[in-house]
């Protein structure tokens, strides 16, 4: 599942639901006990949407109910402002911490800041200013950025001082907020730029701005590099969010080769006290793939 597919499917909902309806999980009393996990793991919009029914705000509470501590959706700057406030109020009242939203640049190929164009820098530097208004709707901190493609015409070399400049630039609009900008490395295509943990450490080091981190999918970095615990602890100090899928497949963790169980494990003894994106899809459909994942994460969190 690619991250288009996660916005497409979060950003299409906002206008087509209705907020604070009825929750439509009461019934299933063997989820009444709220679980305690040891780290704050934030699902997303649509992952517990037939246990908790379509309403946004209802599966918030759900979510919260079952002790998830944290929550992240991708499309968060394609909604309405009034959307925006009443998810924001509801994360607030459940004392769930908001995770990352896409900072709005036209898409993960578009507009890429290794070409140094203006029109591209224009683009991105328009999208983390209007992102600084949905954070404060959200009480969000942080927002991921892809800065695009190669630009297979110039050396790779101008292509990184391209996007540090760039970057150092939106890090200049983020940073009075206390916002942070994290850079996800793919391995959705060859021809995205970010693509490794070194590089992205790199590029992170190049800016030299609190507001320009790491965001460390495991699932992206498991499929271009492996060496999950190594790579983390070489970039540790620039890592400041992490998404989860296991792989093959992007689902959730127990149904690929990853042992989280190991990966939840080291990130604790880290001290981490951000968040984990839940950045995938179920195994299994309807009710049933639902329990599945709070069933999973119970187990894998259960390291200690």
């Amino acid at each position: 599942m690619k991250r288009r597919d996660f916005i497409q499917k979060t950003a299409l909902t906002s206008s087509a639901v209705t907020l604070g309806g009825s929750l439509a999980y009461g019934a299933n009393t063997n989820l009444d006990i709220k679980h305690t996990f040891n780290l704050k793991y934030a699902p997303h919009f649509g992952m517990f949407k037939n246990l908790a029914g379509d309403d946004l705000i209802d599966q918030i509470n759900f979510m919260a109910d079952q002790g998830f501590t944290a929550f992240e959706d991708n499309g968060m700057m394609g909604r309405d402002v009034a959307t925006q406030t009443k998810i924001g109020e509801a994360l607030a009242k459940r004392n769930m911490t908001m995770g990352v939203f896409v900072i709005d640049k036209g898409g993960n190929m578009a507009n890429t800041l290794a070409a140094g164009k203006q029109e591209y820098i224009d683009i991105f530097l328009d999208g983390c200013k209007r992102a600084v208004e949905v954070a404060k709707r959200v009480n969000a901190k942080w927002m991921t950025v892809v800065p695009g493609g190669f630009e297979r015409k110039l050396p790779i070399g101008i292509q990184d001082g391209n996007v540090i400049e760039a970057l150092k630039r939106g890090a200049e609009i983020l940073e009075p907020h206390g916002l942070v900008m994290v850079l996800e490395p793919l391995s959705d295509s060859p021809d995205l730029y970010l693509q490794n943990s070194d590089q992205t450490y790199m590029i992170c080091k190049g800016v030299d701005s609190p507001s320009c981190k790491i965001l460390f999918d495991i699932y992206h970095m498991q499929k271009t590099e492996g060496h999950l615990i190594h790579n983390m602890e070489l970039t540790w100090d620039e890592i400041d969010y992490i998404q989860i899928g296991d792989n093959p497949g992007r689902k959730e963790p127990t149904t690929g080769e990853i042992n989280y169980k190991n990966v939840f494990k080291y990130i604790h003894s880290k001290g981490f006290k951000g968040v984990l994106g839940m950045e995938h899809g179920n195994s299994k459909p309807d009710k049933e793939g639902e329990m599945a994942v709070i069933n999973a994460y119970k187990s894998e969190d259960n390291f200690l």
